[in-house]
């Protein structure tokens, strides 16, 4: 079967040489502003772009606040310690997701508990969640207690899986039921939409990640999303190494980080902001072709649900079992055609096997059978 695979792909992308999983679409416009940033010598910690970058954000995704950091594993952390997310606490997320989730829990010397995904969206259960919490916790004037580890909940992490919306709505009722926060990993998603919303724009905070993989890019680099003024303001300070506005004084008030956007990557953001109508619509017809190909030759690939929008940021195949997995995966990458696996499930790996979970079903289900092909955009559009 994988012959087939390869060939359609190769033609797909017009190409005999490697075909990337997903790269970055950059021209002469990208440049431009590039230049533009470094001619105005403000390339680092202050300047405009920054600025009207997050501006911009704010206009497409509907929230009302947004501050630009250096990458999305950052935006994930402070978000997680505005959420009160202290040493000792626990934050609930789901198995199947890109490390940077439990980086951040572990960062913030809080333990991660890994609830189960569903098989439709690959994003967190809502049936697991609950689940879990109704078996192990109980509501305190201080907030969710799971009596199993005598450890507090402070958040939840549910993440929209290779830019598929989960049922994050179903999530945030239960997560408001338990006086939990949410902060939605919504790294891989910018331009989903659950109904009119975007994601990210659901819980208390939400995270996109502009990293170079991503489907617009600005190298490196992240946003944190909400709609609290005050831990906007907050979120902005302490990512700014909590510095007081002086012309020429270097007062700090709080210990803090120096997590902020430079200029020149904001400028790269912005340029590439313009793109992104024409890659979301071309990565949609890159999706229909992907679909139309395997429904006519036995492949399975994923499909937004209804009533939501998917970026389709990685099309996504689910095989047979893992034993077809592993052929196809070593047959294509052998024929230059980058093919992946999901993510190890994070119960899976050694720093994370001792914590709490629920049963992992549907995730093991899906890592053994989940096969992400070629999604990036050519130049000149397919």
């Amino acid at each position: 079967m994988s012959k087939e695979l390869i060939s359609f792909v190769k033609s797909l992308y017009g190409s005999e040489n490697l075909i990337p999983l997903h790269e970055p679409q950059l021209d002469d416009s990208d440049k431009d502003l590039i230049i533009q940033a470094i001619d105005s010598t403000f390339v680092s910690s202050v300047g405009v772009l920054v600025t009207d970058f997050e501006k911009n954000i704010c206009e497409y995704t509907g929230s009302s606040y947004a501050v630009a950091v250096v990458n999305g594993t950052a935006a994930l952390y402070v978000s997680l310690e505005l959420s009160g997310v202290n040493i000792g606490d626990e934050v609930l997320t789901q198995s199947l997701t890109f490390v940077a989730s439990t980086n951040a829990i572990h960062q913030c010397k809080a333990f991660p508990i890994f609830i189960d995904v569903d098989r439709e969206t690959m994003g967190m259960c809502p049936v697991s969640l609950e689940k879990f919490l109704k078996k192990n916790c109980e509501i305190r004037d201080e907030g969710c207690w799971n009596h199993s580890t005598n450890r507090y909940i402070k958040a939840c992490m549910p993440m929209h899986t290779f830019g598929f919306p989960g049922e994050v709505e179903k999530i945030k009722k239960i997560c408001s039921n338990y006086g939990i926060s949410l902060v939605e990993d919504a790294a891989e998603s910018l331009g989903s939409f659950v109904g009119k919303k975007h994601t990210g724009t659901f819980g208390d905070f939400g995270i996109i990640s502009f990293n170079g993989n991503k489907i617009i890019t600005t190298g490196a680099g992240g946003v944190i999303l909400t709609d609290d003024k005050e831990k906007a303001f907050l979120a902005k300070h302490i990512t700014t190494t909590a510095k007081l506005p002086h012309k020429w004084n270097f007062d700090h008030d709080m210990p803090a980080y120096n997590f902020r956007m430079p200029n020149l990557n904001a400028a790269l953001g912005l340029s590439q902001l313009k793109k992104l109508p024409f890659l979301l619509e071309q990565k949609r017809l890159i999706a229909k072709t992907y679909k139309d190909w395997g429904d006519k030759n036995g492949y399975c690939f994923k499909q937004e649900r209804s009533g939501t929008i998917s970026n389709y940021w990685l099309n996504t195949m689910i095989v047979n079992d893992k034993e077809e997995r592993d052929v196809i995966l070593e047959e294509t990458n052998e024929a230059l055609i980058m093919t992946r696996p999901a993510w190890t499930p994070m119960h899976k790996l050694p720093f994370n096997t001792s914590f709490q979970r629920e049963e992992m079903t549907n995730t093991d289900w899906l890592f053994d059978r989940i096969i992400n092909v070629p999604s990036g955009v050519p130049k000149n559009g397919i």
